[in-house]
C-alpha cells in the first residue's frame, strides 16, 4: 500500500517548498517531491530560482560589481588597486557554493518541519480513494497518495523557434550562468530582467555586449520616466541596447553564433558573437506531469488553469507559481504557496496582486510596485506625481551612487498611493516600504509624515511623498 499524505506538493521551488512547510505548520502530513539534482546527483531543491535563476545571478552580479568598483571607482575613495583581474572559475565556484548553501538550507527546513522529501519526478498516476495517486520516478520508482495535491512545477526558458539551446553557444539562463570565460562579444535577445542582468555581469567583466529587443520601447512594463532614466545609465555604461529589431536567421557554428536581424531603420545587420543568450520569457512547466491521467485542465500555453484561489478544475488539486497565471516571480509563488496551504486548512489565504513588487538587479537597480503613470493615464485615473532624485540625497552622495530617483503616484482626490517606482541604489530594499504602505492603503501624506533616519536612502521615499504635495524639503 502506498504512503498516504494529507498534502503532496509536486515541485520544491519557492512556491513548492514554502507551501509544504506552511502545510506542515498547520498540522498536515506533507510530502514534497522535487527532481532537481546537484553536480553529485543529490537533491537540489529550490527550483529555477535557487539553481539557475535568482540566487546564482545575484551571486555573479555581486562579484562583477566588486570587480567594476575595483577597476573604476576605488580611486575616488583614495584606494589604489592596480592590475585587478577576475578569476572566472573562482567566481563561478563561489556562485555554486552560494547555490548549495541555499539547497542545503531548504532540505534542513523541510526536515525541521517534518516534511517527507522525495527526490525524483512527480506525476499523476490516477485518481485514488480519498485523493490522487502520485508516481515518484527517482533512483527507484514508488507511489504515494495525497488527499490534496499542490502543483508547483515552475517554468522553463522559452526557446526561439528554429534555434534550440545547446548551452554551449546558444544559452538559456542556465547556460548563461555557466560561461567559463569572458566572451569577447556577447549578444542577448530580449531586454527583460535576465537579459539586462546577465548583460551587466559580462559587460562589467569586459565583454562587448549587444542586447536586441523586438519591442520599440525599452522596459515597456516599467514606468516610462524610470525606464528612460535606466536606459540612460545603461548607455553610459556601454551596454548596447537596440530596440525595434526583427531577428532573422541565427547560425550556430563551431566558433560562435551569427545573428541576422533588421534594425529599427529597416537595415539588414549581421552580428557575430562568441555567445548568444536568449531571454525572451518563460513557459509553464507541465511536461511529464501526466495531467491527462486525471483530467487536469491546461490552457493553450500549457499552464494549469486555476481560479482566484489557485483551485484547479479537480477537487483537492491546486497549483501555484510560474505554472499558473500571473507574474513569474519567486515571491509571488511563495505567497500563493502559503495561501493555498492555509485555504486547505479552512483559513483565508491572502495574495494581493496589486502589491507584488518587481525588481531588476542591475546597477542602477530598478524596482516598482503598483501602477505606472502610463497605466493611470490609460485608465483615466486622476493622479498626482512626486519624484526626488538621489543626486539630492546625502547618503547617495556618500555612497558615490547618485543615479536615478524615487517616484510616487497618488490618487488626486484621496491621496492613496497608487504606485511607487525607483531606479537607483538599493531600489530592491527601498521598495519594501512602498509595498507595506500600499498594502495598508496609505496616503502619500502618511509617508511624508513618517520620520526617516538621516542620512539614509529611504529619505528619498519620504521626499518623493512630500513632492506629491509639491513641498519637497531637499530639492
Amino acid at each position: 500500500m502506498s504512503k498516504q499524505f494529507d498534502v503532496v506538493v509536486i515541485g520544491g521551488g519557492p512556491g513548492g517548498y514554502i507551501a509544504a512547510i506552511r502545510a506542515a505548520q498547520l498540522g498536515f502530513q506533507v510530502a514534497c517531491i522535487d527532481e532537481w539534482k546537484n553536480a553529485a546527483g543529490g537533491p537540489a531543491p529550490g527550483g529555477t530560482c535557487t539553481n539557475v535563476g535568482c540566487i546564482p545571478s545575484k551571486a555573479l552580479l555581486q562579484s562583477s560589481e566588486h570587480f567594476e568598483h575595483a577597476n573604476h571607482h576605488f580611486a575616488e575613495h583614495g584606494i589604489s588597486a592596480k592590475d585587478v583581474k577576475m578569476d572566472v572559475a573562482k567566481m563561478l565556484a563561489r556562485k555554486d557554493t552560494v547555490v548549495k548553501q541555499n539547497n542545503d538550507g531548504i532540505l534542513y527546513l523541510l526536515k525541521k518541519n517534518k516534511v517527507t522529501f522525495f527526490h525524483g519526478r512527480g506525476s499523476f498516476a490516477s485518481k485514488a480513494e480519498g485523493g490522487y495517486e502520485i508516481k515518484v520516478a527517482g533512483k527507484t520508482e514508488e507511489s504515494i497518495t495525497g488527499k490534496n495535491i499542490i502543483i508547483a512545477t515552475g517554468s522553463n526558458a522559452r526557446a526561439l523557434p528554429g534555434t534550440p539551446f545547446d548551452e554551449v553557444n546558444v544559452l538559456s539562463n542556465d547556460g548563461a550562468l555557466r560561461v567559463g570565460a569572458v566572451p569577447k562579444k556577447l549578444v542577448l535577445i530580449g531586454s527583460g530582467v535576465i537579459g539586462l542582468e546577465m548583460g551587466s555581469v559580462w559587460r562589467r567583466l569586459g565583454a562587448e555586449v549587444t542586447i536586441l529587443e523586438g519591442l520599440p520601447t525599452f522596459l515597456g512594463a516599467v514606468d516610462e520616466q524610470i525606464a528612460k532614466e535606466a536606459k540612460k545609465a545603461f548607455d553610459k555604461q556601454g551596454l548596447k541596447i537596440e530596440l525595434g529589431v526583427k531577428v532573422g536567421e541565427i547560425v550556430n557554428g563551431k566558433k560562435g553564433v551569427t545573428v541576422n536581424y533588421t534594425n529599427a531603420k529597416g537595415e539588414a545587420v549581421v552580428l557575430d558573437a562568441d555567445k548568444l543568450i536568449i531571454s525572451i520569457g518563460r513557459v509553464p512547466n507541465t511536461i511529464g506531469l501526466n495531467t491527462e491521467a486525471v483530467g487536469l485542465q491546461l490552457d493553450e500555453r500549457g499552464a494549469v488553469v486555476v481560479d482566484a484561489d489557485c483551485k484547479t478544475n479537480l477537487p483537492g488539486v491546486w497549483a501555484v507559481g510560474d505554472v499558473v497565471r500571473g507574474p513569474m516571480l519567486a515571491h509571488k509563488a511563495e505567497e500563493e504557496g502559503v495561501a493555498v496551504a492555509e485555504r486547505i486548512a479552512g483559513q483565508h489565504g491572502h495574495v494581493n496582486f496589486n502589491t507584488i513588487p518587481w525588481v531588476i538587479y542591475t546597477s542602477p537597480e530598478i524596482a516598482w510596485v503598483g501602477r505606472t503613470e502610463q497605466q493611470l493615464k490609460a485608465d483615466g485615473v486622476a493622479y498626482k506625481a512626486g519624484s526626488f532624485p538621489f543626486l539630492a540625497n546625502g547618503r547617495a552622495r556618500a555612497l558615490g551612487d547618485t543615479t536615478g530617483m524615487v517616484k510616487m503616484l497618488a490618487d488626486a482626490t484621496t491621496d492613496e498611493i497608487l504606485g511607487v517606482h525607483i531606479v537607483g541604489p538599493q531600489a530592491s530594499e527601498l521598495i519594501a516600504e512602498a509595498v507595506v504602505a500600499m498594502e495598508f492603503r496609505a496616503s502619500a501624506e502618511d509617508i511624508a509624515r513618517i520620520c526617516h533616519a538621516h542620512p539614509s536612502l529611504s529619505e528619498s521615499t519620504k521626499e518623493a511623498a512630500l513632492a506629491v504635495d509639491k513641498r519637497s524639503l531637499n530639492f
